[in-house]
């Protein structure tokens, strides 16, 4: 499939007019053919305007019709083979392995949600029987479902090409929705997002949908983006990136004459803590695995942990030799773009430069990559931290930052002083586990997923995990933007009051013609 710089409209590709933009090969610093044109508010308008005119009739499309038209997105995807991994590679310098891995990843979120679509449990169908006769009043007949909300923005990420993208997790779960989308590529991966967007396109035509269920746009700087959250046919917003980004689009939804939710994953830092018994039992290892876990990707997961605390003390000691031969025995290599590779730098610089804080270990300065991230450990005191808030600010990249407690309490006191998170991770042995009740209900406050003697750099897509986490990891607690629970940011409940069978969603209607899970008079049942 060659890529041609085009935009994708509803059924239409052309080529924006507002200036050329090219990707950039990170690895070479080298501009990729071909230049693509950036799009203008008037294609915004014509990509929402298509996108209202087939919400109706694609969220009417049975739950097998859906399914179908997820399913052939994913095998579209595969069926790119080798040229969408190529592209990937070159806009990304990630390698091929992780990006198999990725692709992979994608596709299964895909057939995740069209596994769920035809299940039907998203649907909330819930009916509450006619109680004619109850005195001193009657019960209408009651009925609710969820239904979705329309039209969906989605914001391409820098860090996921692919899961995080124009087929990603908010792209699969809008569309399992019954939502149109209307997407964004990330200025890094303008091919890939191309590539992937036909796949879409041509899944639309071949499953007989509205054009106007997919189109994909391409900025020049913020214009596009910011015209897509304040259009009025758009009714919700994913986006994952940067706190900054995501506040300012956060600002934009919320001032609009009808607000709309807008679903941004912003920043983490992942806070560790290492209680004392398990730092004894195999500091060593734990200290190998987070080597491993904050260079994972160059340190360009949000879920990366980025700050480390334990208690002071000779198990601690052996555990902070093992962690600089670690990070020691660590390699530079590309970062995802020049953007993200100067932050980290300013960043980095940041943190070295506080009086309290102590460089422990770089890594090999290895590799001919342009904007090349270097691994880095540093330690400081836990007094220290809690004095000055920028050292609890993300720094996206492989580094990581060591806090030594003098105590229980003020390991505590650490652990209160967190804004949200998407992940908390502890290392606990049996004798810590009366340390760790007084630990967690603090955890469970500030964190969405809570990891247990692991790493939190591996999200898995399933229907029990939580990405997302208070304020500001995102804008929104209540929600997930991994695992089947996406679903419901895109869905609001609708109830129907002593409407005739004939005019009832088959959902809700008698003999539940759907075979859906529905909760009847409070009890849960199917078929």
């Amino acid at each position: 499939m060659k890529i041609t710089g085009e935009m994708l409209i509803g059924s239409q590709s052309l080529h924006g007019g507002d200036g050329a933009v090219h990707a950039i090969n990170p690895a070479t610093g080298e501009q990729l053919a071909p230049a693509f044109g950036g799009g203008a508010r008037r294609d915004v308008d014509s990509a929402c305007e298509l996108a209202a005119a087939a919400f109706d009739a694609y969220r009417s499309t049975t739950l097998e019709e859906r399914a179908k038209f997820l399913e052939a997105i994913a095998q579209g995807i595969l069926d790119l083979g080798d040229a969408l991994i190529e592209r990937v590679m070159k806009e990304s310098g990630l390698p091929r392995p992780r990006l198999e891995g990725e692709r992979g990843r994608t596709v299964d979120q895909l057939r995740l949600f069209a596994s769920l679509v035809r299940d039907g449990r998203w649907i909330g169908a819930t009916l509450d029987s006619a109680l004619p006769d109850r005195k001193p009043f009657p019960r209408p007949d009651l009925r609710l479902r969820k239904i979705p909300l329309g039209p969906v923005a989605v914001f391409g990420a820098s860090n996921f090409p692919l899961a995080f993208s124009v087929a990603g997790g908010d792209t699969a779960s809008a569309l399992a929705a019954g939502c149109p989308v209307v997407a964004k590529s990330h200025p890094s991966h303008l091919g890939t997002s191309e590539l992937i967007g036909r796949v879409i396109q041509k899944a639309v035509a071949d499953c007989g949908l509205p054009e106007g269920v997919f189109s994909l746009l391409v900025g020049n700087g913020n214009t596009v983006g910011e015209a897509l959250v304040a259009h009025p046919h758009i009714q919700a917003v994913g986006f994952t990136g940067s706190r900054r980004g995501g506040t300012a689009l956060a600002a934009i939804a919320a001032r609009r004459p009808v607000p709309v939710p807008l679903f941004a994953e912003m920043s983490s830092i992942n806070p560790v803590f290492l209680l004392p018994s398990a730092l004894a039992e195999r500091g060593p290892v734990i200290a190998q695995g987070l080597a491993d876990s904050f260079t994972l990707g160059v340190g360009q997961f949000c879920t990366k942990p980025g700050v480390v605390f334990a208690i002071a003390g000779p198990a601690f000691d052996s555990f902070r030799n093992a962690a600089q031969a670690a990070v020691e025995a660590k390699s530079a290599a590309t970062m995802l773009n020049p953007g993200i590779h100067e932050a980290f730098q300013f960043s980095e610089q940041q943190l070295g430069e506080f009086a309290a804080v102590k460089q422990l270990a770089v890594g090999r300065l290895t590799g001919s990559g342009v904007y090349n991230g270097t691994p880095a450990l540093f330690q400081t005191t836990a007094a220290a931290f809690l004095a000055e808030p920028r050292m609890a600010e993300e720094v996206f990249g492989p580094a990581c930052l060591l806090v030594v407690c003098q105590s229980d309490q003020e390991m505590f006191a650490a652990a209160e002083s967190f804004s949200g998170q998407l992940t908390l991770t502890v290392h606990l042995a049996e004798p810590d586990f009366a340390l760790a009740k007084q630990l967690l209900p603090i955890l469970e406050r500030r964190a969405g997923r809570i990891v247990i003697n692991g790493f939190p750099t591996g999200v898995e897509v399933s229907h029990a995990m939580v990405h997302g986490g208070p304020y500001p990891a995102t804008t929104d607690s209540r929600f997930t933007s991994v695992g089947a629970l996406a679903i419901e940011r895109f869905l609001r409940p609708v109830c129907y009051q002593d409407l005739p069978q004939a005019l009832l969603p088959e959902s809700l209607r008698d003999g539940n013609p759907l075979g859906v899970w529905r909760l009847l008079d409070g009890e849960l049942k199917r078929g």
